[in-house]
Order: C-alpha cells, then structure tokens, then sequence
C-alpha cells in the first residue's frame, strides 16, 4: 500500500485519528480498491467506528504492492493507537507545517511507516510496528432503523456540552410531535443527594431530517459520540442518527464524496429485558432470555471475521447477520484462548452488542442459516 495526502486533507486525517482514539486502543488499517479504511472498536465490542477515504481523497492511492496496484498484495494490519495518534498529535503543527504525508506498507516490510513533508526541506520518518490481521467488520443496516435524525453537527455540540465531562451515559427520546430530548442518564442506585440530571430540549425545526415513527429513547455512550462530534465540526457534514428500539444499536453516519464515517454504539436494554416494538411488532433482536446466569464466554467471537478453508485462503462465509472468525488451527485450544475474546461475567448494565453471535464451527455455519444469539456487552471502558 502506498498513498499520499497533501494540503488541509491531512489535518482531516489528523482529525480523524483523534477522533478514533475514543473507540479503541488498536488502529486497524485495511487498504481497500474503494479507498483506505481505518477502524477501530473498544475492548467491550460495544462501539465500533470506521472512517472510509476514497481514492479522490489522496493524491496517490496505491492499495496493492508499491508500483503493482496488485490487491493479491494488500496487508491488513493493526497498531497500537497510542503510537499512530502520535504522529499526529498537534493539529495546529499539522496544518502550519505539513506539506505532505505519506503512508506506506508493503507485504515484507517490518514496519508501517508515516512519513511527514514538512516547510523548509523537513522530513520527520515514523516506522511503526504493526500485527497483521483479519478484515475488523460490523454488521448493522441503517435501511431497517426506524429513527432517523439528520442535523449539522454544531447543533449537537452546543447541545451535549451543557453535559459534565464524567457523565458516562446520555439518553436520546424522540417523539412523533417533534420533540427531541437529550438527557444524562443517572443509575437507580444513585443516591439522590448526589444526583443531577441535565436536559436539553431541541425541536423538529432544528433539524435537516427528521423521520420518527412512535416515541422511543435510547441511551449510548458520551465519549464516542462527543468524538465524532469534533471531527464532524470540523468538516461541517451534515450528522445522521439511526437508531431503532432500546438494546438495538444506533448508527451515526457522515457521507461525502471523499469520505464516508460509521459510528455504531450498543444501546442500553429496558431494566425488564424487553424493548420496545416498532409498529406492533417484536424486536427481532429481542433476546430470547437473560444471559446473566450464563457462561459469557461461550458467546463471544471476535471482530476478525474470515474464515479459512482447506487450501488456506480466507473467504466470507454468507452468515445473515454475523460473520464469523477464522477457526484456530489447533485442537487444543478452547474457546476462551480465542484471541479477541471478553472474558468475565457480564455486567449490570445491559448494553447490548451488534458485533456477537454463536460460536460456530465452518460446517455447521454453512448448514444452519439461522441468525446468531446476541450476548451482553460491557459499555466503554475507561468512563469514569
């Protein structure tokens, strides 16, 4: 893979890291003929987010091996946040001083290496170890959300900066008369000495889209979402808010013709473990009974979701609404030394997470066309 970037797009890049930072601690990079993906997803698996650049986004975009374009010699990779956030760490710096960046990785090169063009004949060099990888894929389909808000982003950040920077959670509730409420989200074990709840009520008006079929609210995590809010500022795309019945997760989305961003987040179930209907009609991710008395760990797959068949190469099995990872080469090991997987028990609140189903073998996956069993997630780590 070879690209280049130039101008103000690698502030947007810049942007976009940041951004990413508040999902997950691992980058994963993925070279695609549709442009360079960047993902990332948080250890619980209740948030994903993904940032797709076109090929016009770049003044060079090779996916393939330096000079071939070959896709057979795309490498899907991941690094650790940390290191590639660096990189990028001063924005200001970027858009006074970078002139160009250029990322590059090949097949037999040890190293993924960001190199950065600065005024005056600089050039800083940044190699950075990586771990190759299977493709970091999430399902959901924005089509079969019932909800759906449209706004500019700056509507949304002057509505979730009345919110404490400690609140963990923030509760969205929608009402066909045009009302939209954004509140924090307090637990019932709160004391009440210690409990402040804050409110922002905004009106149909406000809104570009605004297509709700019954009331209905949901609660999802704040540091996500105050994370692609930034960036979307910066860009000024207009923000759109999928989101169906609670424990259904929400999508957030930006589109442009040289960048498409998905932000997925689990929702929080009802305390008696129903959700809502939509038109009368059950959940379809309605879960079939609690999880809490189970072993977790026989749930869970992991995000990297190929897998492999006889001659050793990787192929997406047609799993309608999980995909499934590659199965471990050794006999011995148990589900629960799967890299990826969750271990412990489930927590107390029930976020619920799209990026699960059923362990299953090959054979069986390619026989049975059943949907997989969802499973509790834990919400974002790290909200204090």
């Amino acid at each position: 893979m070879r690209c280049i970037i130039t101008g103000g797009n690698v502030k947007v890049l810049g942007k976009a890291i940041h951004s990413l930072s508040r999902v997950g601690d691992e980058l994963y990079v993925e070279p695609l003929q549709d442009g360079l993906s960047l993902r990332a997803v948080n250890t619980s698996r209740s948030a994903y987010a993904c940032f797709l650049f076109a090929p016009l986004f770049f003044q060079q975009y090779q996916p393939g091996g330096q000079g071939s374009g070959s896709v057979a010699e795309t490498v899907r990779c991941k690094v650790l946040m940390k290191s590639f956030l660096a990189v990028f760490r001063s924005l200001p710096s970027l858009e006074k001083t970078v002139e160009k960046c250029l990322i590059s990785l090949s097949p037999r090169a040890s190293r993924l290496r960001v190199q950065l063009h600065c005024k005056y004949g600089v050039t800083k060099t940044h190699d950075l170890s990586f771990q190759e990888c299977e493709s970091l894929q999430a399902v959901f389909d924005t089509e079969q959300c019932a909800h759906t808000l449209r706004a500019l982003p700056r509507l949304l950040v002057d509505a979730v900066v009345h919110f404490p920077l400690t609140l963990a959670e923030v509760t969205l509730e929608v009402s066909q008369g045009g009302r939209v409420n954004f509140r924090s989200y307090v637990e019932e074990e709160t004391e009440p000495s210690r409990m402040m709840v804050t409110e922002l009520c905004l009106s149909e008006d406000e809104f570009q889209a605004f297509h709700v079929q019954q009331e209905t609210r949901v609660t999802f995590c704040l540091k996500e979402f105050r994370g692609l809010l930034s960036f979307a500022e910066s860009t000024s795309l207009p923000l759109s808010i999928h989101f169906d019945a609670p424990g259904r997760p929400a999508v957030f989305a930006l589109e442009d013709s040289l960048l498409q961003v998905h932000l997925v987040l689990a929702t929080l179930s009802e305390p008696d473990g129903s959700s809502q209907a939509t038109n009368g009609t059950p959940c379809p991710f309605a879960p079939a009974y609690d999880f809490t008395g189970d072993d977790i760990d026989s749930y869970m797959i992991a995000m990297e979701t190929t897998t492999c068949n006889d001659t050793g190469r990787t192929k997406q099995l047609p799993s309608p609404t999980f995909p499934l990872r590659c199965t471990s080469p050794n006999p011995g090991q148990t589900d629960s030394d799967q890299e990826g997987a969750v271990p412990g028990t489930p927590p107390q609140k029930k976020f619920r997470s799209l990026f699960f189903g059923s362990l299953l073998s090959q054979s069986q996956s390619l026989s049975h066309a059943e949907p997989s069993q969802e499973v509790l997630a834990e919400d974002s780590e790290g909200e204090a």
